[in-house]
């Protein structure tokens, strides 16, 4: 059985989420929940929210036990970039690109044996 939980449109590029991700991707929940509360990294915070509502999703939902469940997959995808301009020299403007992410999270059950 798999629960999964879903963060959609976090003002953080893509790309810097993707580097906390593949660090806790197989990893048993107390074990991820345990390396992201640690890491300094801005990305850490929402994934922690995420990996936690996949946990209460499963506890609630389908009366998983929290502590056979371990991250099974987890991916982030790119979000609307947003565009906006900054002034620069000679009065010429530069594109500057707002990068959102979605950050989805899939828990499952380890096999015992």
């Amino acid at each position: 059985m798999e629960a999964r939980a879903v963060a959609r449109y976090i003002w953080i590029s893509p790309r810097k989420v993707r580097q906390v991700a593949d660090l806790v991707r197989g990893k048993s929940v107390a074990e991820a929940l345990g390396i992201l509360r640690f890491m300094p990294q801005r990305a850490a915070v929402p994934i922690t929210k995420v990996v936690k509502s996949a946990v209460a999703n499963a506890e609630h939902n389908y009366n998983l036990d929290r502590d056979d469940l371990y991250i099974k997959r987890i991916f982030v995808d790119e979000g609307p970039t947003l565009k906006r301009y900054r002034p620069r020299a000679r009065g010429r403007a530069d594109l500057r690109r707002r990068r959102t992410s979605h950050i989805t999270v899939v828990v499952a059950e380890r096999k015992e044996g």
